[in-house]
């Protein structure tokens, strides 16, 4: 059975997770230590680039960060994520396979769902907490807002097109627990390395949990 509480402890430690895309291995640990000092803790680190396992390896060392790996496709990537030091997975969906080799694995996911269909069939599989993706297109939090009754057990994370603007209206309902969110790691600001500027987004983003 999927543990739920390890999720949930990951989660809960920020209202925000910053989605991360590092093409640049040099530019992982600075970038996680300014989100962390700025206060979010939990950083997915997506499978998107070829730096981005080595770059989980090197964050992983961060002190106060709990890194994962986001955009897991499969059990490969799954497996491959683990090594390299990931304490939790994101997937922008969720297949059989995928939710089970979590589950071996022994490490928490947060699997995709767009529908509520997808989210039952996670729910099958004994998972309580899932990625609203595309938050955005899929009905932002008029959507999860309907799902809160038929789904009472579901608490989502959506991510997909939140910002800063629009956080408080998707962690404002009783079954959001976070977002997730790029916004608070411009491809500029990483670029350029201004992990002052990327501190100070992160620390706007912690606040929205007061």
């Amino acid at each position: 059975m999927f543990d739920t509480a390890a999720l949930l402890a990951v989660l809960r430690r920020a209202p925000v997770v910053p989605v991360l895309i590092i093409d640049r291995l040099e530019d992982a640990v600075p970038l996680g230590t300014a989100l962390v000092k700025g206060g979010l803790p939990a950083l997915e680190v997506t499978l998107r680039t070829p730096a981005a396992l080595e770059a989980i390896r090197a964050m992983s060392a961060i002190p106060g960060g709990v890194v994962g790996a986001g955009t897991v496709l499969d059990r490969a990537q799954a497996k491959a994520a683990v090594e390299a030091g990931a304490k939790f997975l994101v997937s922008p969906g969720a297949t059989p396979d995928l939710l089970d080799a979590a589950v071996e694995l022994g490490v928490p996911l947060l699997p995709g769902v767009a529908t509520a269909s997808e989210a039952m069939v996670a729910r099958d599989k004994g998972y309580r907490i899932v990625k609203f993706f595309p938050a955005g297109p899929a009905g932002g939090p008029k959507y999860l807002q309907a799902l809160a009754s038929p789904l009472g057990e579901m608490v989502f994370c959506p991510t997909g097109g939140v910002s800063l603007d629009n956080a408080p209206d998707y962690l404002k309902l009783k079954n959001v627990v976070c977002v997730g969110g790029s916004w608070v790691a411009p491809a500029d600001a990483v670029r350029n390395g201004d992990w002052a500027r990327i501190e100070q987004l992160a620390r706007e983003a912690a606040a929205l949990a007061a």
